[in-house]
């Protein structure tokens, strides 16, 4: 029989294991590292003046986007009659193909196609807000991972988890130059290549999740 003094100490271990899963998926689908680069291609010539203030609301606006897809995703998913479980399936697939653009590199050599199509004055909201910070990929887990842990404690821990990594894309936007002095292209290239195996794992793991809640696989 289980001592009611152990409650809390399982409470707080389901609590940091699933925290470090949506950090991990963020940091991951957000991608900082990768993004680096491609705000480097997008602000070429600016100021640094200028690249703080495009740096700070793009950052802004795609926390917004994902805020608000936290808070209404789930019912919007049910006014349109999908289920959780669905989405969930749903959601891991699209993960697990951007897993494979990362490990293949396919994703660094849209998103540098991209950067060099969408050569505007102000980049922040298009196509560094969307869909950079917040695309698809971003979405569909904000949406996952809220629809994990209903209610206000979950909500704000998805947030406040998806607000952390988005922190980490604005530093890296700040320190952009030195970012990419430090690690330089084959320490990007081989760090995206780890945090897709990452993702594929988490990816297979969605999709698992979504099969054992629609009553198959034990």
């Amino acid at each position: 029989m289980m001592k009611e003094d152990q409650y809390p100490k399982i409470l707080a271990s389901m609590d940091t294991a699933f925290l470090i899963t949506a950090f991990v998926t963020f940091f991951v689908i957000v991608d900082p590292p990768g993004l680096t680069p491609m705000f480097l291609a997008l602000t070429q010539g600016m100021s640094q003046e200028r690249r703080r203030a495009i740096a700070l609301r793009a950052c802004l606006t795609g926390a917004g986007l994902l805020i608000a897809f936290a808070a209404f995703g789930e019912k919007l998913l049910g006014v349109i009659g999908i289920s959780m479980h669905a989405f969930r399936i749903a959601g891991g697939l699209l993960l697990f193909l951007t897993a494979l653009d990362m490990l293949f590199e396919r994703r660094s050599k849209r998103r540098e196609d991209r950067a060099e199509e969408d050569d505007h004055e102000d980049p922040s909201i298009f196509p560094l807000a969307i869909p950079l910070i917040a695309g698809p990929g971003a979405i569909a887990s904000v949406i996952l991972l809220a629809g994990q842990q209903p209610g206000w404690a979950g909500f704000g821990a998805v947030v406040g988890v998806m607000l952390s990594v988005l922190l980490m894309v604005y530093l890296c936007f700040l320190a952009a130059s030195f970012f990419e002095r430090l690690l330089g292209k084959t320490g990007i290239v081989v760090l995206t290549r780890i945090l897709g195996m990452l993702l594929a794992a988490l990816a297979v793991q969605f999709v698992l999740d979504g099969i054992k809640g629609f009553g198959f696989g034990g």
